[in-house]
């Protein structure tokens, strides 16, 4: 299987299922009620890829001043604009939006220009913008600062709870993660009567890892193309060499669950350990941040007991680590401005894991490619 046959597909469409709870109708962060996705993708190649995406609370934009919020910061290289006041306060006052570094700062003017214009703001005198990121300079000219107020109001406006797009789209456009082309990747999960939704940006170093087996990108015998060229026939082309060290990961963790800040605070905690799952190395250079927020605003009287969020932890952390995969396993090889990043080959893996025991034999109408 080459790399121009490979078609982007969802893990569990390959037969990789993550963890035994059941997912969301849409296997989304949309599956939360009240919780919508928007993307705008900036490609001009090689020069530009990159994007905005919104993860946009209903609630916020129908007039409410904020949401319960809890941050966790794995390692703090990066640019979250906004954390001081969500660690301080414990909520977000806007939706929030991922991009690539150099943009963060535009970003975070053109939210505060869309929130003002909203019912509830006529009188707002302060407001803290919430704007994750990470570093797409090897696939994008990333000086350029392409990102423009235009841009970010489209990714506002055209949120919706359908199905978000994944892999190369929005912030995810020129992200590589694990020694292949990473962006951006979504998933849900059903406990209690809740739900827990995830929506990741992936860009970090490691050793991509799949239901516990190592997928190098050198594996297979194949060779790093050099700068812009393709692969060879029959030939998937390796990443390694080519990925920065460690350029970040965002992780949005939204549930219906009536938590706190405090406890919303150890559900972000655990989205950043699913991390290891997947293989990050959680290299220095890396900023890995999680936040999750709670739509129903304030918790109701008595809230949830803290010993009663072992489910929702195992819900995050399982969801977090199909979200990253998807990420990866929904990209096209891209060949960037100062690079190729490739695509994960999924016959591949789906032979690493069936030699491991992981996968059953293919049937004898063939394998999933």
């Amino acid at each position: 299987m080459t790399n121009r046959s490979r078609q982007p597909r969802r893990v569990r469409d390959l037969g990789i299922v993550v963890g035994p709870l059941r997912t969301g109708p849409l296997n989304a962060i949309t599956d939360v009620p009240g919780v919508r996705v928007g993307h705008t993708t900036i490609v001009d190649p090689p020069r530009l890829h990159t994007g905005v995406t919104a993860i946009v609370p209903d609630a916020l934009e129908r007039g409410r001043s904020s949401l319960p919020c809890g941050l966790f910061v794995g390692n703090g290289f990066g640019k979250l604009i906004g954390a001081t006041q969500v660690a301080e306060l414990g909520a977000i006052e806007t939706p929030i939006l991922l991009t690539a570094t150099l943009s963060a700062f535009r970003a975070a003017d053109a939210l505060v220009t869309h929130v003002l214009a909203g019912p509830g703001h006529e009188e707002t005198r302060t407001l803290n913008p919430v704007v994750g990121e990470t570093n797409d300079g090897r696939l994008s000219d990333i000086r350029a600062r392409p990102i423009t107020e235009a841009h970010v109001l489209a990714a506002l406006d055209g949120a919706t709870s359908d199905l978000p797009g994944e892999g190369c789209v929005g912030a995810g456009t020129g992200t590589m993660a694990l020694g292949f082309k990473g962006g951006i990747g979504t998933s849900s999960r059903a406990v209690g009567g809740w739900t827990v939704g995830v929506l990741v940006q992936s860009n970090f170093s490691g050793t991509l890892t799949v239901r516990g087996v190592p997928i190098r990108a050198d594996d297979g015998g194949a060779r790093p193309a050099p700068d812009g060229a393709p692969a060879a026939d029959g030939a998937e082309p390796a990443a390694n060499g080519l990925q920065p060290e460690g350029n970040s990961c965002m992780i949005v963790v939204a549930t219906d669950a009536p938590l706190d800040a405090r406890q919303l605070g150890r559900v972000a905690r655990r989205a950043v350990f699913a991390m290891a799952r997947v293989g990050s190395d959680f290299a220095g250079g890396s900023g890995d941040y999680a936040l999750a927020f709670s739509t129903p605003g304030a918790p109701s009287p008595g809230g949830v007991d803290d010993g009663d969020l072992d489910p929702v932890f195992a819900a995050t952390m399982d969801a977090v680590e199909e979200a990253l995969l998807n990420s990866l396993f929904m990209t096209n090889t891209t060949v960037g401005h100062r690079g190729t990043a490739t695509a994960v080959p999924h016959a591949l893996v789906l032979d690493r894991l069936r030699a491991a025991g992981v996968l059953p034999q293919p049937s004898a109408t063939g394998p999933v490619s």
